[in-house]
């Protein structure tokens, strides 16, 4: 049982690990349902505190990180001179972008401010100002998921191994 849960536990890591690239999955969400399938095995009964201690501390920065993930990009958008048309634009291309593959993934949310500020009859230097803004913040996000998911990677090898 023991192993069954590590294994499960470490394709739940890596796949929040991807999901914190692809906006569809809720990343360190999944990678910390993950690391907590640990919790019932022996491989986290024979650390002692340190294992409850970063199952909690982690959790913390898991909750703080995905409210940011919403937050960050309309506060992006907003900072580089955006409209809520630029916001849900840039929303809209985060979806569209995923049929796209990575770069689709990349790019969509730029496109999409880019048009959701132009449809509101802004120039083309002040749309492509605030999309650069949901960009930059859309970036900001994934950069603040991997960090928070290659954390968790680490303490489960951590806990798994060592």
């Amino acid at each position: 049982m023991d192993i069954t849960l590590a294994v499960l536990g470490a394709v739940l890591v890596l796949i929040g690990f991807f999901g914190s690239i692809l906006p569809v999955l809720p990343g360190p969400p999944i990678s910390w349902a993950g690391f907590l399938l640990l919790r019932w095995t022996s491989y986290a009964d024979n650390r002692g505190t340190g294992y409850e201690n970063a199952l909690w501390i982690l959790l913390f920065f898991v909750i703080v990180v995905t409210i940011l993930d919403y937050v960050v990009p309309i506060m992006g958008t907003k900072k580089f001179g955006g409209s809520k048309r630029g916001v849900w634009g840039a929303t809209i291309g985060v979806v569209v972008g995923l049929f796209f593959g990575p770069l689709g993934i990349i790019i969509g949310p730029f496109l999409g401010a880019y048009i959701g500020e132009i449809s509101t009859g802004k120039k083309e230097r002040e749309a492509l100002r605030a999309a650069w803004g949901s960009f930059v913040g859309f970036m900001l996000g994934v950069g603040l998921k991997l960090m928070v998911c290659g954390t968790i990677l680490f303490f489960y090898i951590r806990h798994l191994f060592f």
